[in-house]
């Protein structure tokens, strides 16, 4: 079994994007089964007016039928990191993450919980999801070969309760898609990353916009597949490319038979 994170360096036009995913998807190694993450924003990476134009319904859209399409034709697992899709009779719009399996059937999605309402001391400054996003409610897990995949999106990383909540419901491998700031990756991306995997002890694969975008705003890359013990299996700094690494079922079950955290945990 085989987790891959794909780093993109996304901008504001779709067909754009399409072409620098098609190209890492064409360089993925042959061994099945294979799940391959996407990083938040790969299709629209831009302002608010653009979200809005190119939010799709889930279960339909030029962009879902892609994705469904390069999921069956490389018979992955292929999680789509986080995408604009509608809210009927709303001015918002959720910020979702959509799974596809290998017949490119979609397995499930989840809206982003945590918004990124913050000031950060870099050219963009002052960040405010909450004009445009609405938050989603509700945590998700979705069966898989690899086991139920626990997900989430960017700043919800900074939200430990989440991961819990994902990994006592049964979650082996923890998804981070994400268009982390510069300043704040370099201070906590790795460190939370590593982190939420090793509370929980799951495998965690975390894909990140990497570098300079046409909007002005920089991305921190470090696109990473850890695993339950914390170690970082493979890593990117920056610019585009795939990061891949097996996974070990064993491991984590060892793990959670020696030091079993879960089943210890007092503070619920």
């Amino acid at each position: 079994m085989w987790l891959a994170a794909i780093q993109l360096v996304s901008g504001r036009n779709w067909q754009d994007n399409r072409e620098q995913i098609a190209a890492e998807l064409a360089l993925l190694p042959s061994e099945r089964p294979l799940l391959v993450l996407l990083p938040e924003n790969f299709a629209l990476f831009g302002e608010r007016q653009g979200y809005l134009d190119g939010a799709e319904t889930i279960g339909e859209g030029p962009i879902q039928q892609q994705l469904a399409e390069w999921a069956r034709d490389y018979g992955i697992w292929l999680v789509a990191g986080a995408m604009p899709t509608t809210i009927a009779g709303s001015d918002h719009i959720h910020t979702s993450t959509l799974v596809f399996d290998p017949s490119g059937e979609r397995k499930g999605h989840y809206h982003k919980i945590h918004l990124f309402d913050v000031d950060v001391a870099d050219n963009h400054g002052r960040y405010r999801e909450s004009e445009t996003f609405s938050p989603g409610e509700e945590p998700v897990l979705v069966d898989s070969p690899f086991g139920p995949l626990g997900l989430s999106i960017c700043y919800d990383l900074r939200f430990p309760e989440l991961y819990r909540r994902l990994a006592r419901a049964g979650a082996r491998v923890l998804l981070v898609p994400a268009a982390f700031t510069a300043v704040t990756g370099e201070a906590h991306w790795e460190p939370l990353l590593r982190a939420r995997a090793i509370e929980n002890q799951c495998y965690l694969v975390a894909a990140n916009q990497g570098g300079p975008h046409e909007t002005g705003r920089q991305t921190w890359g470090h696109s990473m597949v850890i695993d339950p013990w914390g170690r970082v299996l493979a890593s990117l700094d920056s610019g585009r490319g795939t990061v891949l690494a097996p996974l070990d079922p064993g491991l984590m079950d060892e793990l959670q038979r020696t030091m079993p955290v879960l089943s210890h945990a007092r503070l619920l």
